[in-house]
């Protein structure tokens, strides 16, 4: 249920759309007694249509997020047990439909994968995300990540697949119990969260809350970092995508706050050997695993 109230309510309320609604209703009064009215709204469309989509408003959005989480240190020991990634790489409707892997903007988190499990021949790859398609044909994100990863030379021995989770609250939790029937988890083992970096806060909150110790690995950097912030873009609809893209997850972030699925509004990086990684700037004893901020 959870699943298609949230789809359904931000089909309404993302940036895009509701821009295009407004502009709609403005349309429709003009040809009414409203027509003052209309005009006004149309305007007002006209207006936020510009902003949303050539201003540097996604930047201003995205950035904070994608720069919450530095990348674990993967210099100090033990190696990895295994690398959890998160499904979103591929639209699975178009792959299924073609039969052959349809991968999408995100498509580093496959690469970053099969980079991390080469570095560390003996890790696991945990992989989650069912069908998430409402009116089309499609089948599991995890067939065809399965199918992806074992092309690229990943053996189907090191493959978790997790089919069924089809949002990030339910990566988490069926992982944990799939990890834990399999002995996975518990003292000694190190896992990594691989998933795009304005992703990264969100999933992090969800791992925490129902249990599961991660170490963040973000990828797909949609910014080069805070130089970013005042860069305006030359297409609308790549600064619409952008909106989109970060205001979905600040509403996801303060939802899942609320619904208990996260365990903080804006979750920040871990204290960790004697330094405070949740300070931008702090670092900490060179033995340390602390890392600078930005």
């Amino acid at each position: 249920m959870f699943f298609y109230l949230a789809k359904g309510l931000w089909f309404i309320a993302q940036p895009s759309c509701f821009i295009a609604f407004l502009a709609l209703l403005g349309a429709i009064l003009v040809w009414t007694v409203y027509a003052r009215w209309g005009r006004r709204i149309v305007g007002l469309a006209t207006a936020l249509l510009l902003i949303a989509g050539l201003s540097p408003l996604g930047n201003a959005l995205i950035l904070p997020l994608e720069e919450r989480f530095a990348r674990a240190n993967l210099d100090l020991p033990p190696p990895p047990t295994g690398i959890i990634m998160l499904g979103g790489a591929e639209d699975r409707i178009v792959g299924y439909a073609r039969g052959v892997p349809a991968l999408n903007e995100a498509a580093e988190r496959v690469y970053e994968a099969v980079l991390l499990a080469k570095r560390f021949p003996e890790a696991k790859i945990a992989f989650s995300g069912g069908n998430t398609a409402m009116f089309y044909a499609s089948d599991s994100e995890a067939a065809g990540a399965g199918v992806l990863l074992t092309g690229l030379g990943i053996a189907p021995d090191r493959l978790i697949l997790e089919d069924k989770a089809r949002d990030t609250y339910e990566n988490a939790s069926f992982l944990k119990t799939e990890l834990e029937r399999r002995g996975l988890l518990g003292p000694g083992t190190r896992w990594l969260l691989l998933t795009s970096a304005y992703h990264m806060p969100r999933a992090m909150g969800v791992f925490r809350e129902v249990g599961l110790a991660v170490e963040p690995w973000p990828v797909d950097y949609r910014t080069r970092g805070w130089a970013d912030l005042t860069r305006p873009f030359d297409k609308v609809s790549e600064g619409l995508r952008r909106v989109d893209i970060a205001t979905r997850e600040w509403v996801g972030l303060v939802v899942y706050r609320l619904a208990g699925r996260s365990n903080a509004l804006f979750p920040a990086p871990t204290p960790a050997a004697g330094c405070d990684l949740a300070t931008p700037g702090a670092v900490g004893p060179p033995a340390s695993p602390c890392r600078p901020g930005p």
